[in-house]
């Protein structure tokens, strides 16, 4: 596969952060970036030549789409799969439709997995309300009901901690086909995060812990304990089997528990991730980097962490009106997603310290 020239255009499905972040990268390369995405604002067409606001299914606009770019790629798990499909038949989309697939549906994802070798909470389908109940008696409470397909930081779950609160958690996921997840008992929670080129080649960063506050990422640091970094290994050899199975191009993702049983696959993310972002100012090469240069077909980065230790905190909400205080600590590097509006719960930009705690 020839080298992606500089000043070729790859294009970008979805216009979040991940999108900006993975744009600026690009231009590093000389790249030039289209964003394809559904809504107005788009803060990664903020920093790119060209942005079209059009429908997932409107198909002379993404075939127009297409036609300016030189490569796609996508910066979050639910785009839909039958645009990346129709994509796929005009422009090289990296990666392609089949990771994205998986990840859409939690039920084929943990099964998949375990198909791998993988080991996944215990779990059972619940396609109806009646299923609930017989779920329950498999697999017992406390557990995590949670929709089969849409969801993240901490949407489409309900927690029930006895079988009397089974009516009200299906209630609060909205009657959806869902997965019953048992409780895991887990010392620490973490990623691997790994790249694969075209050729095949495979890299990783180093594996941070992870605390979540009400079910959205609040901190990723690094070096782990020593439960996660000896869990590290096992949890890596399933990522790479999962992207060599999917013949995977760019970055993945999958989130672990580290237990006294050894790691257990919680859910994979087919792009870059928060977990990840770290890397920027943290690694030799960024996540958004080597996911970049594994789509344009340009050798990989070294992932190599520069300095210990290393800690992301996510700025959430109001956790924004932070960046002065942030900025006066001359080891924090800060990053602004340039959201407008500021709401409970919403990502709107993260800090880093690399080789310094924070103060």
């Amino acid at each position: 596969m020839a080298l992606l020239p500089p000043g070729s255009t790859i294009g970008i499905l979805g216009g979040g952060q991940l999108g900006r972040m993975l744009a600026v990268a690009a231009a590093q390369f000389g790249y030039k970036v289209h964003i394809y995405a559904p809504d107005a604002e788009s803060v990664a067409a903020e920093v790119t030549a060209h942005h079209s606001q059009a429908a997932w299914d409107d198909e002379p606009r993404l075939a127009a789409f297409a036609a300016a770019c030189d490569v796609v790629t996508y910066e979050f798990e639910n785009v839909p799969v039958d645009t990346v499909r129709f994509l796929s038949g005009h422009v090289a989309v990296r990666p392609g439709a089949a990771g994205l697939k998986i990840a859409q549906d939690r039920l084929e994802e943990k099964n998949f997995v375990a198909g791998l070798g993988g080991r996944p909470a215990p779990f059972a389908a619940v396609p109806d309300r009646a299923a609930l109940d017989a779920a329950l008696g498999e697999i017992g409470a406390p557990a995590i009901l949670k929709t089969v397909r849409m969801g993240y930081d901490g949407k489409g779950q309900a927690r029930i901690m006895t079988p009397a609160d089974a009516d009200t958690a299906w209630e609060t996921i909205g009657r959806h086909a869902a997965v019953l997840e048992g409780f895991v008992t887990f010392a620490h929670e973490f990623s691997v995060i790994l790249v694969r080129g075209i050729d095949g080649e495979v890299r990783f960063w180093d594996s941070p812990v992870n605390v979540h506050e009400g079910g959205i990422l609040a901190t990723s640091s690094l070096p782990p304990p020593q439960i996660v970094a000896d869990q590290q290994g096992e949890a890596r050899a399933l990522m790479a089997k999962i992207a060599e199975e999917l013949d995977y191009v760019g970055v993945l993702t999958g989130e672990f528990f580290a237990t006294k049983d050894g790691p257990v696959f919680n859910e994979m993310a087919p792009r870059v991730h928060n977990s990840g972002h770290w890397t920027i100012e943290g690694a030799v090469a960024s996540q958004f980097e080597n996911h970049i240069r594994a789509v344009a077909g340009l050798p990989l980065g070294s992932p190599a962490t520069r300095a210990l230790p290393v800690a992301m905190r996510n700025l959430i909400g109001a956790g924004i009106a932070d960046i002065p205080a942030l900025l006066a600590d001359e080891n924090c590097h800060v990053h602004h997603y340039s959201k407008t509006e500021v709401r409970e719960g919403r990502k709107l930009g993260h800090a880093t310290w690399v080789g310094a705690s924070p103060a």
